[in-house]
């Protein structure tokens, strides 16, 4: 019976968010408004009757949706971008954020609502809407414009200090009060994960799902992909955050991979079922008469969304150095408030302290604000053409000599020894969280073993194997880092210390320098990890013991440890500075005015072949040779136009196109075991 119940209406909410999506096009409106009239529709609060009799149920679709329309956002976040636009995007994010976290709160207050009400309330209207905003760019054709680059950089900070928000939303709901302490531990902590869970899974992931596409079945990247999203929401859940944390984070690791638009493709069909669940879900909720019951709140939180939006994002993006048209632009686009505001919402009511008013006003707020969005976005270059021509002229000359000032600020190249200096200094502080990382991880797994003797060992031995295991995971890390101290120490002395400054003390001030900086930072380094071990030592002369131990691990594996940090390291620089490959594979070029001299001519791949176990990629036939493999027989099986990351394997039948001298360059080099292949570039 629970079966039957269940498919009726999950069949309600799948056909009725259906014919809403038709309606909703040819309206030229977000569906996302169409899914939540739709859940309001339907749901338990409009006579005559519920249409959907098991709401826990569609609940828990819903929350798949969340996971999924989360990990479809981190899909969209790019390092590379975010690097582009760095400074102004976090500049106008922190700008917006505090603004609207205090008119939130005001508000709040002025209708005598309780102070966690307020508070929540503040979060929700400080974060713009990514799903909605980037639907409604792409409709309008200004995806590609330098300002939309400039939003979806916004975007990316505010998902990410979204994420900050909701962990300490969550510490204060828990606790009732939040100290600087408090703040402290719950960012530093959410810091670590964050940091573990980027670099681990930059250095790991992306190579991972680029040897799973070489099997060339959507079917295993599909699943492989969504087991690694399910995982790390769970293991972020386990850690005490939300599953819509995990499921960022993994979708911008993935968002790394050279597999990215396959792997979107395949995701985004799933995406928009399950989030289509979730917007009408959030519709369910909503009560009509609470609605009516608070319109004044409704009408005028959303003009102080649109207004505040507009006004803060604009002076933010204009303070990091736009020009005033740009900044209105970037305002008038963020002007809105969506799914990040219902998982904050959503999060107040499962934690129950805030009122059940707050979710749909919430929801109604983000409807109002979104019908909108287009609007805004359309007649914001007509806002900036008619401010700049009724602004007062030395308005207009004063905004423009500081955006100039700003732009000259960042048009200045540090020199090459401040680049390596900030470079390392980075690399020593990477060095140092994952440090502090691998000791948090291993004192949890120490904390939780039984307590007294473990097989008839004494229980402070164990825990001085677990030091040592954290030492010796962190080998790499200090090493790597007593390396870095040693050449900054050199490259100050000899950039810092000069004959003309020092006179005839300069050498010796050089090597004075050259041994302080090395020896203190180890110094400094030691300290830290004596903080850090504090869980996991019993004794100070345990602590000598095993620091002699671990003096000998590091000698004697010194070189494997180098050799280790330097590979992660290589294959972190790969993974950032590989470009996607393109949306679809390049197929054999046909050129009209060749194809009289164009031949086939098969070859088969010998055990001694050197393309044996080779990508396509890899042995740059085209490039050398002119010829292209446009066809595989194996085993009886055919692939016909195979991708670059096709595998040739011993035994294939390989089908050449190319004129005659190309076919016989490539048999050449395709038969002989003694020339050499090509290293791995494009085909």
């Amino acid at each position: 019976m629970h079966a039957a119940t269940f498919l009726q209406d999950l069949a309600v909410v799948m056909i009725v968010a259906g014919l809403v999506t038709v309606l909703f096009r040819q309206l030229r409106q977000p569906v996302v408004l169409g899914y939540i009239i739709a859940g309001v529709l339907i749901g338990p609060h409009t006579p005559p009757f519920p249409l959907v009799r098991d709401e826990a149920t569609i609940h828990t679709l819903a929350e798949l949706g969340v996971i999924l329309l989360m990990f479809s956002l981190g899909l969209e976040f790019s390092l590379k971008k975010l690097r582009q636009v760095g400074g102004t995007a976090f500049i106008t994010a922190s700008v917006i954020i505090m603004t609207m976290m205090w008119v939130g709160y005001e508000i709040g207050q002025a209708f005598v609502w309780s102070p966690m009400d307020s508070l929540f309330l503040g979060a929700m209207l400080s974060i713009s809407s990514t799903t909605i905003i980037v639907k409604a760019l792409a409709e309008l054709g200004k995806s590609k414009e330098p300002f939309a680059q400039l939003i979806f950089g916004v975007l990316i900070i505010e998902d990410i200090l979204a994420i900050a928000m909701i962990a300490l939303l969550s510490s204060i709901a828990m606790t009732g009060s939040l100290s600087l302490g408090d703040v402290g531990l719950t960012l530093g902590r959410l810091s670590l994960f964050l940091v573990a869970t980027l670099v681990a899974g930059l250095i790991a992931i992306p190579r991972f799902l680029t040897y799973v596409a070489r099997f060339r079945s959507p079917e295993t990247l599909l699943i492989t992909v969504l087991g690694l999203c399910f995982g790390v929401s769970l293991l972020a859940l386990k850690l005490g955050y939300s599953v819509a944390l995990g499921a960022f984070l993994i979708g911008a690791v993935i968002a790394e991979s050279r597999e990215i638009h396959r792997i979107e493709s395949l995701i985004e069909p799933i995406r928009d079922m399950f989030s289509a669940v979730f917007f009408v879900a959030i519709g369910l909720m909503i009560d009509p008469t609470l609605l009516a019951e608070h319109w004044k709140p409704i009408l005028l939180i959303s003009l102080a969304v649109v207004v505040g939006q507009i006004l803060s994002c604009t002076f933010g993006t204009f303070l990091s150095g736009n020009d005033t048209r740009t900044s209105l632009r970037v305002g008038m686009g963020l002007a809105q408030i969506g799914e990040f505001s219902f998982i904050i919402a959503s999060l107040g009511q499962t934690l129950n302290v805030t009122s059940k008013f707050l979710y749909p006003i919430a929801v109604a707020v983000s409807v109002l604000t979104t019908l909108l969005t287009p609007y805004l976005i359309r007649g914001s270059d007509s806002v900036a053409t008619v401010f700049e021509r009724l602004a007062p002229r030395w308005l207009t000359e004063n905004l423009q000599i500081y955006t100039d000032w700003v732009g000259r600020l960042g048009r200045r190249n540090p020199d090459m020894v401040t680049r390596m200096i900030r470079k390392w200094s980075l690399q020593m502080l990477l060095n140092a969280v994952l440090i502090a990382v691998v000791f948090v991880v291993v004192s949890f797994f120490a904390t939780r073993s039984p307590a007294g003797p473990v097989f008839g060992i004494p229980e402070s031995w164990v825990k001085s194997a677990y030091w040592l295991l954290a030492v010796v995971l962190s080998l790499p890390m200090f090493i790597a880092t007593t390396r870095k101290l040693r050449a900054l120490g050199l490259l100050l002395a000899e950039a810092k210390v000069t004959q003309k400054s020092a006179g005839a003390r300069a050498p010796m001030i050089r090597a004075i320098v050259a041994k302080v900086i090395p020896i203190g930072g180890a110094a400094i380094l030691g300290l830290y990890a004596v903080v850090l071990s504090s869980a996991l030592l019993t004794s100070w002369r345990a602590l000598v013991v095993l620091l002699l131990l671990a003096g000998l691990l590091s000698w004697a594996l010194r070189r494997t440890f180098i050799r280790v940090y330097s590979r992660a390291e290589n294959a972190l620089v790969d993974t950032l500075s590989q470009p996607p490959l393109p949306r679809e594979t390049e197929s054999a070029p046909v050129l009209p005015s060749l194809l009289q001299h164009a031949h086939l001519r098969t070859l088969p791949i010998g055990a001694n072949s050197p393309a044996a176990g080779r990508l396509i990629r890899d042995l740059r036939l085209r490039t050398v040779t002119g010829a292209s493999v446009v066809g595989i027989d194996r085993n009886g099986n055919s692939v016909i136009n195979p991708g670059p990351d096709e595998e040739l394997q011993c035994g294939d039948q390989v089908l050449l196109l190319g004129s005659l001298p190309q076919i016989a360059c490539a048999e050449r080099l395709l038969s002989s075991a003694h020339e050499p292949v090509g290293g791995p570039v494009g085909p």
